[in-house]
């Protein structure tokens, strides 16, 4: 019987029986991932190590050391670049500043280019060729600047060489209506001192009294109380 019972034991008949491991999961998981980390921290160490070895990561480190110096360099550049349009557009706006000033320079200088022709026209229009001694008024205009303004100019003269100094009083006289009347100032309508060596244009902007319509201008040089000249035009 004994016999019977350990041959089936022995033999392909016998039970099968598991064997199991006395550890739980969990702490067979908690191993297996302390076993993996160590592993991989190996490998690791075994590659830094095998690039100190081979020279790999000096390379690295000398490269990034010469990106960097390339960095700082065009950087260095953008910024002079950037200063060097600055300055360029200060000196534009410089040039731009003077030219504008030179135009209004140009103006100006065309304008009394102008009033000089002006001058000139009218001294050589007015100035008769017939000479006289002593002061004498040599032209006298008068013009219309709205209804309420009359503008005048006179020139005086002494036609003489080396001349001595005149002084004297200039005045300004007008007539005409007033409101369909006849009209003359009281009172002269410019009156001021007459300081001359060769000659002096002097010119004077009149108010008009409401109403008054100018006929006739007249001017006259006065030497203390005696009259040197007198000189009238019509006002058209």
């Amino acid at each position: 019987m004994r016999l019977r019972l350990l041959r089936r034991r022995l033999t392909i008949s016998a039970p099968r029986v598991s064997i199991r491991s006395a550890l739980p999961w969990p702490l067979r998981w908690l191993v297996a991932a302390v076993l993996l980390g160590f592993s991989a921290a190996l490998a690791l160490w075994a590659f830094e190590f095998g690039k100190s070895i081979a020279g790999l990561d000096t390379g690295s480190r000398e490269e990034l050391v010469r990106l960097r110096e390339d960095v700082t360099r065009l950087r260095a550049e953008i910024r002079q670049q950037q200063e060097a349009a600055s300055t360029a557009t200060s000196l534009l706006t410089a040039e731009r500043a003077a030219l504008e000033r030179v135009q209004a320079q140009m103006r100006q200088l065309q304008a009394d280019n102008q009033a000089l022709r002006d001058d000139l026209g009218f001294f050589e229009k007015l100035i008769p060729a017939a000479r006289a001694d002593g002061v004498s008024i040599r032209a006298l205009q008068a013009e219309r600047q709205g209804a309420r303004q009359l503008r005048w100019q006179v020139l005086v003269l002494q036609p003489v060489r080396n001349a001595p100094e005149f002084k004297g009083r200039l005045e300004v006289l007008l007539s005409g209506t007033q409101n369909g009347q006849p009209w003359s100032g009281a009172q002269p309508a410019a009156a001021q001192a007459l300081q001359l060596q060769q000659y002096r244009r002097v010119e004077g902007l009149v108010d008009l009294p409401e109403g008054v319509v100018v006929k006739t201008v007249t001017a006259r040089v006065l030497e203390g109380t005696a009259v040197r000249t007198v000189h009238s035009v019509e006002v058209e």
